[in-house]
This record gives C-alpha cells, sequence and structure tokens, in this order.
C-alpha cells in the first residue's frame, strides 16, 4: 500500500505542481474513487493530500525512498504530522 500511496502522491504532485489541476480536482478524485469502488477506504480528500505529502517530503533523498515501503502507512503519517524537521523524520 504504501508504494501505491507514493505512486498516487507522485501523480498528484506533478499535476498540481504543473497547473494542470486545480486543489478542486483532488476532491473531485476523492469523490469519484468513493463512488467506482464504495467499499475501497482511505482515499478521502484529506488522504489524497496526505500521500502527495508524502511524496514531496523524502522525493530528494534516495536513502530513505528506498525504505519507505519497510514501515506501514499509519507510521508514515504519524511522522509527518509530528515531526518537525527532517532530522526527525530521519530518525
Amino acid at each position: 500500500m504504501v508504494g501505491l500511496y507514493w505512486q498516487l502522491g507522485r501523480y498528484l504532485s506533478e499535476k498540481l505542481e504543473r497547473a494542470e489541476w486545480g486543489t478542486w480536482v483532488v476532491e473531485a478524485l476523492a469523490r469519484e474513487i468513493g463512488r467506482r469502488q464504495p467499499g475501497l477506504r482511505g482515499f478521502t480528500r484529506a488522504n489524497l493530500f496526505k500521500m502527495r505529502h508524502f511524496y514531496e517530503t523524502y522525493r530528494g533523498d534516495e536513502k530513505v525512498s528506498a525504505l519507505l515501503r519497510q514501515l506501514p502507512w499509519t507510521h508514515h503519517s504519524l511522522i509527518l504530522a509530528n515531526a518537525q524537521s527532517p532530522e526527525e523524520r530521519m530518525f
């Protein structure tokens, strides 16, 4: 799942950086995923933005990107929400 979230975060980041999409599209995407896959959980607007933040936080760090799949998503969410500096995230 972490790999999927990484890829989705990259996709969202690239689309938003190139101004191909506005942030409202992320909300529409979350609704569409919910409509097409009603039993699928975790793809809310807030979580899609967390996936984007996850990707943007670690994309330039080759050492960390290789280790990302070793922690579950919940741990990554806690680290991103609570770490104040890159050093804290690395620890």
